[in-house]
């Protein structure tokens, strides 16, 4: 079955997470990637999580979102290189990047320099601050991003203060916010039949999944404050709670929900009291109601409440670990998490977040190792054999 953007190339400049997560995106849907790195590979290739993986050049991290891509390296300082890029950028839908604003113009091989070549080519750039603004040359960190964003501001407990989320929240956010800019500009063409610039800005992107709370002040005046695990609607039952020997995620928000949770717990009479006869009065005699819940909650640990309460209608869920819910029922009767075969055994890698009734993303090939398509690019380019060991011999690919 044909895959959304089977038949777009790309070439992929881009390094790290937040670019590559948006090109692996594009590459599940079916986009021919070829990634651009530097002779010796980008660092995350060799993060120190696994030495074996990493003296492969083939980082975990790195492998998850990678595949489905071709490497191709060039060392952009040499002027063979950038011949080759400007000849590959003839024939391809979009270019990515992820560098700081105006370095890829310095090389020669900027929007300006490569939509002469190419008018129907979208050009993504992504960057922490996008390319203009008097911050446009600031570098974009995901932990950075995070403190100014808000993201921050709001995460975390009075008593031990703002914490990052525990991923790079801010760089996947940003990926997911280039691969919908570049779908949209790729959709735009099909009318116009022309390129354009997509400007990925992270902070940019990061405040936009922040349009509640920006909404919470802008109309309402509302500060937002470190909100720990309660949820936005800031219902007292819908926080972490203590369960047996760990915890419990309550997600109760509506009355009903509210009245099956006691009644599950066995505390239907607190439904009769007045300290919580509404959410508001609820709100204010939060302390009573939560000791109540957790001194119910104390006889189960955390998974067997689950159930009962889910049951019962209450929404919560136990606190699992990665390794579990890769096996989560629910994840692998949806196929959620993707299985290949490598040389190195069969792996298993997240894949995209959707599911299509037709066409949906899928993982064909493992993360390349480095240099794995230069000699098929450059071949596909009119490059004989001789020409591409002179390449070789002079340290441009």
């Amino acid at each position: 079955m044909t895959r959304p953007f089977e038949g777009v190339k790309i070439l992929d400049f881009t390094q790290v997470l937040a670019g590559p997560y948006a090109s692996y995106q594009l590459a599940l849907l079916g986009a021919d990637v070829i990634k651009v790195e530097r002779r010796e590979g980008e660092d995350m290739r060799r993060t120190p999580l696994s030495r074996e993986w990493a003296e492969r050049g083939l980082a975990p991290g790195w492998q998850a979102i990678n595949g489905n891509k071709r490497s191709l390296t060039l060392d952009l300082q040499k002027p063979e290189a950038i011949t080759i890029v400007k000849q590959l950028a003839a024939g391809v839908d979009v270019v990515m990047e992820n560098f700081r604003p105006g370095v890829m113009d310095k090389l020669g091989i900027g929007y300006a320099a490569l939509s002469a070549i190419n008018p129907r080519l979208i050009y993504c750039a992504i960057s922490g601050f996008g390319q203009t603004g008097p911050e446009r040359s600031g570098a974009g960190y995901d932990g950075k991003i995070q403190a100014l964003s808000g993201i921050m501001a709001i995460t975390g407990h009075e008593a031990t203060g703002p914490t990052r989320a525990g991923f790079a929240v801010c760089d996947v956010l940003s990926g997911a916010t280039a691969a919908f800019g570049v779908s949209s500009a790729l959709f735009q063409r099909t009318h116009t039949g022309k390129g354009q610039m997509v400007d990925v800005s992270m902070l940019e992107a990061s405040l936009a999944f922040l349009s509640g709370q920006v909404a919470d002040y802008t109309v309402a005046g509302h500060r937002q404050q470190l909100s720990g695990n309660q949820a936005v609607s800031r219902r007292p039952t819908a926080n972490l709670f203590r369960a047996g020997e760990g915890y419990l995620l309550l997600a109760v928000n509506s009355e009903k929900q509210y009245r099956a949770l006691m009644t599950a717990l066995g505390r239907a009479d607190a439904l009769e009291d007045p300290r919580f006869s509404d959410w508001f009065a609820r709100q204010e005699n939060e302390p009573a109601l939560r000791a109540i819940i957790e001194q119910a909650l104390t006889n189960k640990d955390p998974r067997e409440w689950e159930k009962i309460l889910e049951a019962a209608g209450a929404p919560c869920a136990s606190i699992w670990k990665i390794e579990e819910v890769i096996d989560h029922p629910q994840i692998s009767a949806r196929g959620a998490i993707q299985e290949i075969d490598t040389p190195y055994g069969r792996l298993r890698f997240a894949g995209s977040g959707f599911q299509l009734a037709h066409g949906a993303g899928r993982l064909d090939s493992m993360a390349p190792e480095l240099s794995a398509h230069t000699e098929e690019v450059l071949i596909s380019l009119g490059y004989g054999a001789d020409a591409i060991a002179e390449l070789r011999a002079r340290d441009v690919v």
